[in-house]
C-alpha cells in the first residue's frame, strides 16, 4: 500500500499488480502476464503476474515500477468501517 491504495501484493503463486489501464494492452503481452478475475469479473487496472514473470530482479523491480507510476492517479478503494462495538450491561 502506498497512499492508501494498493499497489503490489500476492495471491496464491502471482504477484498482483495495479496499473493504468491505458498499460493493459502491452503488459498483457509480457510474459506471465494475465488479467486479474475476481467473482466473475475482470478487475480493470489489475493484474497478476506468474512466476515466470518475475525471475529476475530486474522483472519484479519493472512491474513494481509500473505500480508506482500509477499510484498517484489510482483512486483509493473505498475504506471498510469497522464493525460497531456493541455495549454490554
Amino acid at each position: 500500500m502506498v497512499n492508501d491504495k494498493m499497489v503490489v501484493g500476492v495471491t496464491n503463486d502471482a504477484l498482483m499488480i495495479r496499473i493504468d489501464p491505458e498499460l493493459y494492452p502491452m503488459a498483457l503481452k509480457k510474459k506471465g502476464c494475465r488479467t486479474m478475475d475476481f467473482n466473475g469479473r475482470t478487475l480493470k487496472g489489475f493484474l497478476l503476474v506468474e512466476s515466470i514473470g518475475v525471475q529476475s530482479d530486474k522483472d519484479l523491480l519493472y512491474w513494481i515500477q509500473l505500480s508506482l507510476d500509477f499510484n498517484p492517479k489510482a483512486k483509493a478503494g473505498k475504506q471498510r468501517s469497522a464493525p460497531a462495538k456493541t455495549r454490554r450491561a
